[in-house]
């Protein structure tokens, strides 16, 4: 078996298909067909990814992506969607989804993306620990943390691993392509999405000090600019 994938939807027909053929490619499925079963197998096993329908019943997908990524900040989380409004996948992609396929979808399409993400998580290193000075801010890497004062902020794996390559790297252009490689492991258009998210939210963080500003140079990359 390639990997253990939970697979969270309530259309009989369309689960029947799709589980089928994924186990067709030698992986395990859960099957869950609706929100609140799912939080349940979360909680009893080990996944190696995702597949979640946004419209369920009991809990939306949403809500379960939330809960999954308090304890597991890597997993990757793909969803299933009839939705297209930019709203909604950006919503998404701010609760730590890696990416949206929009229904009607191709098996050959789901597929594919399994594969890169569960190749991507397999390559990916945990980046080093240690602590950085920037501006009023102290980065915990090793805990995940943020602080300022007396003020503490958790953050994800991505946004920690992020803010340690600006850390290492102040002042200095830092290449689109190059922080994708080095954050997520792989550089594609999906996860240049997923970056601009994780840039606002840093420029969040950070604008409690006016020294600090991560500028967008365009059609190249992104620099923090520390006085």
């Amino acid at each position: 078996m390639k990997a253990h994938i939970l697979y969270v939807e309530d259309d009989e027909s369309l689960s029947f298909v799709t589980q089928d053929n994924l186990e067709l490619q030698g992986y395990r499925i859960t099957h869950c067909s609706d929100g609140r079963q799912a939080l349940k197998m979360i909680h009893e096993h080990d996944f190696d990814l995702c597949i979640l329908d946004v419209m369920l019943p009991e809990v939306d997908g949403f809500a379960v992506a939330k809960e999954i990524r308090q304890y597991d900040t890597e997993i990757p989380i793909l969803f299933l969607t009839a939705k297209s409004l930019k709203e909604d996948r950006l919503y998404g992609l701010r609760l730590g989804a890696d990416d949206y396929i929009t229904k009607p979808f191709s098996i050959e399409e789901l597929i594919l993306k399994v594969e890169v993400f569960l190749r991507r998580s397999k390559i990916s290193t945990p980046a080093p620990a240690g602590r950085f000075r920037l501006g009023k801010f102290e980065l915990d890497h090793d805990n995940l943390t943020l602080h300022q004062g007396g003020e503490s902020l958790q953050l994800t794996q991505k946004e920690a691993d992020l803010l340690r390559l600006f850390a290492e790297n102040p002042n200095q252009v830092l290449k689109r392509s190059d922080i994708l490689k080095q954050v997520w492991g792989d550089d594609d258009y999906f996860l240049g999405r997923s970056l601009d998210v994780f840039i606002s939210r840093l420029r969040k963080y950070l604008r409690a000090d006016e020294s600090l500003k991560v500028e967008n140079i365009h059609g190249v990359g992104f620099r923090l600019k520390a006085e």
